[in-house]
């Protein structure tokens, strides 16, 4: 039993679009949410008089003056004039919130046609700025100063991973080799190139510690871009074929630190089984996951707070391949936010629209052969919005 049979509505990813990702100093946040809007709209093949709502994540926190920004997507076009449009925020699952809140409108038959996007502006930011507004969503440091930021956070679990599994050091290395060598091949990303497993793994002048044990190449970068997609109850004649969402899941934990274990990730394990679960399908049965690593910390404990391995062995998954490319299940073949980059309201859509051009055979030099299903997941803070959708082709 699927989404569609669980709730009688067929959900499907009808259209997308995809900025680039990096710095993009003659970009503003409206041009960036214009851009992609306009691309997954004509990739639907629809028009924007036919938009029933419209769903925009940012996080913004300050980084960006325009504090309302629900109505940027109306700058595409005048026939968008009186549609529904709303803001959503989750911490670095913005864009997920925003396709869950798209989703949701029409399952409840409010809209047919639903255009979400996620979008950031943030390197114009000064970096105290930047650190600052990503702060605000920790419980303990939001408002306070802090050297390290999130990288700081991130490299407490894996202090905490060390002290109960061993050195990690390695292991993360690997992750981020991997994720920046599957980034050269995708036109989106901020960071293409393939720094090698030796570099990512060695603390140098050009790949300094910034929390230990976390160096530069296990953090993800500050970002500008944008994503869209059209979400729709029926096909819209497009100019690829759609791609259906069979499940989806979402799970909040608590913000304070000492009410959550580090190395469980248990909101992600949650999101990750309610998806399945109403998907019908189990982990063998995908064929990619895209996950949020904005720490190679994170997706380690990922591996292991999914079932990917058991806890203290998610370094399995590199060693024997499985993880990789070429694997049996590939991890962030789009390069992750590692490489691919993070501007963070975008991150979440992102991720659907590289799933679903994989799905649709549209995903050029990055194309896995015979991808037909796809989990997709995206947090905020650090593991406390926790969402996962499993997108299948149609």
């Amino acid at each position: 039993m699927s989404l569609r049979d669980t709730f009688g509505t067929d959900v499907l990813v009808t259209g997308w679009g995809h900025t680039q990702f990096g710095r993009l100093d003659d970009e503003t946040l409206e041009s960036l949410v214009v851009s992609a809007a306009g691309e997954a709209l004509e990739c639907a093949g629809i028009e924007p008089g036919h938009v029933d709502e419209i769903v925009l994540g940012t996080f913004n926190s300050g980084m960006w003056p325009l504090g309302f920004a629900s109505s940027l997507a109306l700058q595409l076009s005048d026939d968008l004039a009186n549609v529904p449009a709303t803001r959503v925020e989750n911490a670095c699952a913005s864009g997920s919130a925003a396709v869950q809140q798209g989703v949701k409108s029409l399952l409840a038959g409010t809209a047919r046609t639903v255009l979400v996007i996620g979008a950031e502006k943030m390197t114009h930011a000064p970096a105290d700025v930047v650190g600052a507004a990503l702060l605000g969503a920790d419980y303990e440091l939001a408002g306070r100063s802090s050297t390290t930021g999130f990288a700081g956070l991130f490299a407490d679990v894996a202090r905490h991973y060390e002290k109960h599994h061993g050195p990690v050091g390695d292991t993360l290395g690997s992750i981020a080799a991997k994720n920046h060598r599957n980034g050269v091949l995708n036109p989106y990303a901020q960071l293409r190139k393939d720094l090698g497993v030796d570099f990512c793994r060695t603390v140098s002048d050009r790949n300094p510690m910034v929390a230990e044990p976390l160096r530069r190449t296990d953090c993800s970068p500050v970002s500008d871009g944008a994503a869209a997609l059209v979400l729709s109850t029926r096909r819209t004649g497009g100019r690829t074929d759609p791609v259906r969402l069979a499940g989806f899941g979402h799970a909040n934990d608590f913000l304070p630190a000492a009410k959550r274990d580090p190395l469980t990730f248990v909101g992600t394990a949650a999101a990750w089984q309610r998806a399945l679960g109403m998907a019908q399908v189990d982990t063998s049965d995908l064929d990619l996951v895209e996950l949020h690593d904005c720490f190679t910390i994170a997706e380690l404990v990922v591996y292991e707070a999914i079932g990917l391995a058991p806890r203290g062995e998610g370094h399995r998954l590199l060693e024997d391949g499985t993880v990789h490319r070429e694997g049996r299940l590939p991890v962030n073949v789009s390069g992750g936010l590692k490489a691919k980059g993070h501007p963070v309201g975008a991150t979440g859509v992102s991720q659907h629209v590289l799933a679903a051009m994989q799905l649709s055979g549209t995903a050029g030099d990055m194309q896995l052969p015979a991808a037909r299903r796809a989990a997709v997941h995206n947090m905020g803070g650090l593991a406390v919005a926790n969402y996962v959708s499993v997108l299948e082709s149609v």
